[in-house]
């Protein structure tokens, strides 16, 4: 019986330990998504958009860990509700590698013309995107609820800035209809990077719910 219950919570820690390196991984692919989106880079953007299919591979990986435990172990209380939590937090990181994706196939489209004005915002959105999944997979490694309620109260600045790049790229394209095509793929990013905030708090709220068994908003 020590022997299964060690193997037991051998498995249990696999999980958690591949939510995180999927995490990570989705993380990578955003800063990587940003970085080719600002210089241009068609060869990264599309390595970006390669890598996404090993974002899904974690994501099957976790379903069919999650699956088995459910299914041979029959967990209760705070065991069903890391696994649970598990899956779920690992279909919001496959939509943040989704959304990295989506920058990635916009620094592909707009590549032949250069930029019409430095994309300082929109990095600076990416690095706060980048920075607030950080904290939250910090959160999550150490079970940490207070830097969770931290990461939820930090995606009001996030959110913040996309209101203002949303009104600045409408100005700009009422003023100069030939910057039309370059703003509308820029608001495209913008609103990635907003939901991937929303996909983050997800993950706090999940994170929430598996140390204390309350499933409620922390935004």
């Amino acid at each position: 019986m020590t022997q299964f219950r060690s193997s037991y919570r051998h498995n249990l820690d696999d999980l958690r330990n591949t939510v995180l390196r999927m995490g990570a991984f989705a993380e990578g692919m955003l800063s990587r998504a940003m970085q080719a989106l600002v210089n241009q880079d068609v060869e990264l953007a599309r390595e970006v958009h390669r890598s996404d299919d090993v974002a899904d591979d974690f994501d099957r990986e976790i379903e069919r860990t999650a699956i088995s435990l459910l299914a041979s172990q029959q967990p209760v209380a705070g065991d069903l509700r890391s696994i649970l939590g598990a899956l779920r937090i690992a279909t919001d990181l496959e939509r943040i590698a989704d959304y990295a994706k989506d920058i990635a196939k916009v620094t592909i489209a707009v590549a032949p013309t250069p930029w019409f004005a430095p994309l300082e915002d929109t990095a600076l959105m990416g690095e706060m995107a980048c920075e607030l999944l950080r904290q939250a997979l910090r959160a999550f490694a150490d079970q940490d609820l207070v830097l969770a309620h931290k990461v939820a109260a930090d995606d009001e600045k996030l959110d913040e800035l996309w209101h203002k790049l949303w009104a600045q790229l409408n100005l700009r394209m009422a003023g100069d209809p030939e910057v039309i095509s370059q703003a509308t793929y820029l608001l495209l990013v913008a609103r990635y990077l907003e939901r991937i905030g929303d996909h983050t708090i997800n993950i706090m709220e999940r994170l929430n719910y598996m140390e204390t068994g309350k499933l409620e908003p922390m935004a």
